[in-house]
Parts: structure tokens; sequence; C-alpha cells
């Protein structure tokens, strides 16, 4: 995962920094051991045809999502806004806040054989499907010396 060296939000930074240092220590459901977390969680799979990007990124406007892909990288990222319970007359304290606010980045390095103007990108119902077609491979040929 790619990160800024200069944090815009110090605050940010430091508790993402403090959920990964506990992730590590926690036992972990993944079958590769020590899970690799991050927001959005994302799912990635390839078929012959193209590769598949899933993130899970639920309560989020399509227009805050910014989809790159420059030389193989796929790169989302955008920013989610902090809710906090609706104010009554008294002033509401929170005790506990476990849902993620404020700016994300994943990225994902994609095969060498993708076809970058074959790109498509879909959110529906917190979930952002990004589909990379494959380039058609072109078979291998003998080539004869004279």
């Amino acid at each position: 995962m790619y990160r800024s060296l200069f944090a815009r939000d110090l605050l940010s930074e430091l508790e993402r920094l403090q959920r990964d240092l506990s992730s590590v220590f926690e036992p972990s459901p993944s079958i590769r051991g020590i899970s690799r977390g991050g927001y959005p969680a994302l799912n990635v799979g390839s078929s012959p045809e193209a590769v598949e990007v899933y993130a899970f990124a639920p309560g989020l406007e399509p227009a805050s999502i910014k989809v790159d892909l420059d030389r193989g990288v796929l790169s989302i990222a955008g920013e989610r806004a902090p809710t906090l319970p609706e104010k009554s007359d008294e002033k509401t304290t929170l005790h506990q806040g476990e849902r993620f606010a404020g700016r994300f980045r994943r990225v994902v390095s994609l095969p060498d054989d993708i076809d970058p103007n074959a790109v498509s990108a879909s959110y529906r119902d917190g979930l952002l499907h990004i589909s990379v077609k494959r380039r058609s491979a072109t078979p291998a040929r003998r080539i004869e010396i004279q």
C-alpha cells in the first residue's frame, strides 16, 4: 500500500497506525496469516478474460471515489465523511467510534496483459466493481532464420 510521506491529517494517520499495530497481535482468520486490512476491503480475482476488483465501501457517494489506472497500477482513493450521532439538547459524547472516517487509498498491481483502454467501474449498494479486460493473447509463432 502506498502512503504519502506527509500526512494531511496527523490524527487520522496516528489512528491508522494504532489499528495496524493492533492487528499484528490479533489472531487472523486469513489463510495467509496476518491480515492485510485497510479501507475499503478488497477482493481481487482474475479470469482468462479480465481482472475483477471488488471494493466494499458502503456509505460513499460515487462522485467521491477516484479510480486511476497508470502503468498497471490500479488506485482507488476517496474520502468518507465522519458521521456522529444526532445532537440533542444535551451534549452527546461518543464513547466508541468504529466506523472509518477520513481519506483512504488502496493500490493494486495488475498483470502485464491488461488492456488500459478496456476498464469499467460501477458502484451499487456499497460495492465498487472494477473490471479490467485482458488483451487478447497472440499465439507464439516460430520464426525461420534465413
